[in-house]
């Protein structure tokens, strides 16, 4: 795809014709606000993939998914007791022996940011990304912020799922998605089945049975997809990285689901650009 092109999507995006000045950090600041009211940061997302689309850089039925935690722009001392009780909670920022939820405790500065911690990661105040990847090359499909807790993931990724589904007519045709043990449950792996979607999910037999059915481990196809989900990873390390999603600077699911779409936009747009100038056009 040629630099002219990108420049003339992300003119589209914020409004401006060729001739018009670039904003500056703060006009974005001030114009967030309508952005996410006019769902334009969705628009811009869908007009990305409709060019990779046009360029058959997608198959539309191998997928992969995955989550990844966002630490959320407010700290520790902001967690404070709902109902106000405990002045001193957070007297000097020691909380050792001090017991803090969810449930009794929020954050003054971004209440919609959840305590949390997974796997031997210390409880920070965070969100949870989410994306869908289609396999042909890893280029992000859908994406959403969720609250962090431990069901948002495979909800958030069923609801993906379910529309990516939608899109194909034709029911016959087999759709696959692949994922690492973490979705290896039978709530997951039977919504997969309900929605015609066949779950290349990773089978989790660590003192216990695996509810992806061996019939579909043992295939061809499943060894692809365990191959090809590594991709997602790409997406949440550029993210984290160049799209500053590591720690974001805004408050709020919203503000929070709207920059990682973002993100996930310009993502796509990088690895397109990489796409156009190494594979030939597929006619």
């Amino acid at each position: 795809m040629e630099q002219t092109q990108y420049n003339l999507l992300f003119r589209w995006f914020i409004g401006l014709s060729m001739d018009d000045t670039v904003w500056v950090p703060t006009v974005f600041t001030k114009n967030r606000e309508r952005l996410i009211k006019h769902d334009a940061v969705i628009q811009f997302f869908n007009e990305v993939l409709a060019i990779a689309q046009k360029k058959n850089w997608l198959s539309g039925e191998h997928f992969s998914v995955d989550g990844t935690l966002i630490q959320a722009w407010a700290g520790h001392k902001s967690f404070v007791r709902k109902d106000g009780g405990d002045k001193d909670d957070n007297d000097g920022g020691n909380f050792k022996g001090r017991k803090r939820s969810n449930e009794t405790h929020e954050s003054k500065t971004d209440p919609d940011a959840k305590l949390y911690r997974k796997g031997r990661t210390a409880s920070e105040l965070r969100y949870m990304g989410h994306t869908l990847s289609d396999n042909r090359h890893g280029l992000v499909v859908s994406a959403m912020v969720t609250n962090a807790d431990g069901h948002a993931e495979r909800e958030a990724e069923k609801v993906m799922l379910n529309d990516a589904r939608q899109v194909i007519d034709d029911l016959n045709v087999e759709v696959t998605v692949g994922a690492d043990k973490g979705y290896d449950a039978q709530e997951f792996i039977e919504a997969c089945l309900e929605m015609k979607v066949t779950p290349h999910v990773a089978q989790n037999t660590s003192g216990r049975r695996s509810a992806v059915p061996d019939a579909i481990a043992c295939s061809a196809g499943y060894a692809v997809s365990q191959q090809k989900r590594k991709q997602i990873e790409q997406g949440f390390g550029w993210a984290k990285t160049v799209g500053r999603m590591r720690q974001v600077m805004v408050r709020g699911l919203k503000k929070v689901d709207q920059m990682f779409v973002l993100s996930m936009a310009a993502y796509n747009l990088v690895r397109m650009r990489s796409l156009g100038q190494i594979r030939p056009q597929l006619q």
